[in-house]
């Protein structure tokens, strides 16, 4: 796979540091993502992967270290004022609306765009019609991306664990993010959902250029679609390269790969 080009880093991290008490889950963390990117995080379980995304997307603050976006400062900002900049994610466990259609999820996501008043919604004129209508483009161009016409009216709450997570990640694309962020995204999955999944992903990326991070198990997954890969483990940062370089480091193959 080719690395993208681009004007730079989308997404610099530099000298993150965030502690629980005395547990030091970030030492020192610092990676950039390059624009148009699919960029995979790996380690073994308690290596700081998702303390990376909770980080970068306001869910935790850090005690140290700056996080830039389209070169913006966002450390420290809350979860709406990131995804407001740009930034999307998708969680481990997913975290839907059970009892809302398919539709309504995706729907629900565009509210942080909405900047009609009372009036303008009660009246359904100008500024509130105009916002509607482009939240039903936005949709319905992501129900078609992810094939998800068939189960567009189902109750989230009914569907098998593989759509819930295709669902997850349309609720994440409806924000129209450049930066998104996968914690997970084939937890759970049977081959035939995660290589549906795969397909998804990668057609995020190549369709409407969306960068992306990956947090992910299956390094079968990783090795074939990554562009980079930053290995952490224990919360720091211990390699960082194509795929191709990561298989033969040998501080990975210890820490995560495994000697055989």
């Amino acid at each position: 796979m080719t690395l993208p080009g681009g004007d730079g880093p989308i997404l610099t991290c530099e000298g993150i540091g965030l502690a629980f008490g005395r547990v030091q889950a970030l030492l020192n963390m610092s990676f950039d993502v390059r624009r148009g990117e699919i960029l995979s995080i790996i380690g073994p379980n308690g290596a700081g992967k998702t303390s990376v995304v909770n980080t970068i997307t306001g869910f935790y603050r850090p005690q140290q270290g700056t996080i830039r976006f389209n070169g913006q400062d966002i450390t420290g900002l809350p979860p709406h004022r990131v995804a407001k900049a740009g930034v999307a994610r998708t969680f481990q466990n997913t975290e839907l609306f059970a009892g809302l259609t398919v539709l309504d999820n995706l729907l629900a996501a565009r509210h942080i765009f909405l900047r009609s008043n009372i009036l303008s919604c009660a009246i359904y004129l100008g500024l509130a019609e105009r916002e509607d209508i482009r939240a039903r483009q936005v949709v319905e161009d992501i129900i078609d991306l992810l094939e998800m016409e068939a189960i567009r009216k189902q109750e989230v709450g009914t569907l098998p664990y593989g759509q819930r997570k295709r669902v997850e990640l349309g609720r994440a694309l409806a924000l129209e993010p450049d930066l998104i962020l996968l914690d997970e995204p084939t937890v759970g999955m049977n081959l035939e959902e995660k290589e549906d999944m795969v397909r998804f992903i990668l057609d995020v990326s190549e369709e409407k250029g969306t960068t992306i991070v990956l947090v992910e198990h299956d390094m079968d997954i990783v090795m074939d679609i990554s562009d980079r890969i930053v290995v952490f483990d224990f919360g720091v940062k211990i390699a960082e390269g194509p795929p191709a370089e990561i298989k033969k480091d040998e501080r990975v193959i210890r820490a995560y790969l495994g000697e055989g």
